[in-house]
């Protein structure tokens, strides 16, 4: 089961790498989520945690796909906005069903499941964060105010919701 993890997690960074140029949510922002979830789960950080990360991860994908298949003149919005969002979220769900990794309602928070929880914050914050990004553009033009404000509104987004979570879970 662990080399076909292996095998599974080379096969995404391939193709993730292999994607010449990204429109929406860009390369390293995804990139640098996915980092932060898989040292969380290595590091044995709550599952609450874990899952704000996770959904923001899968909600960058989402983006960054839907971006992709616009630029390949896919404009209907079944194959460019609901398919990528159900199939992510569904692979991400799929987790619940692997052994040994998570258990659904096996450990709660506020009678929510811990994990989903987290990624249904960690959805919200990246969408938020995302959402405030094109704005703070817009307002300037057209133009980020600095170098990769792309990567660093989403993610630190990301970084008040674990802080806010890990402040209710671990004080």
């Amino acid at each position: 089961m662990k080399n076909l993890c292996k095998i599974l997690s080379g096969a995404l960074a391939m193709t993730v790498f292999a994607v010449v140029s990204a429109w929406a949510v860009c390369p390293v922002c995804t990139v640098a989520v996915g980092a932060g979830l898989e040292g969380a789960r290595l590091l044995g950080v709550d599952d609450v945690i874990t899952g704000i990360w996770a959904g923001g991860l899968t909600l960058s994908l989402f983006f960054w796909t839907a971006g992709w298949l616009k630029k390949r003149g896919v404009t209907n919005p079944l194959w460019q906005i609901v398919v990528p969002f159900v199939g992510y979220y569904a692979l991400l769900g799929a987790l619940y069903f692997m052994p040994g990794v998570l258990t659904f309602g096996a450990n709660t928070l506020w009678g929510m499941d811990r994990f989903l929880l987290g990624v249904v914050v960690g959805t919200i914050a990246f969408w938020l964060g995302a959402r405030w990004y094109v704005k703070i553009k817009r307002d300037n033009g057209g133009h980020a105010r600095f170098a990769f404000q792309k990567v660093v509104v989403p993610l630190s987004f990301l970084m008040i919701a674990t802080a806010v979570f890990a402040a209710i879970i671990y004080l």
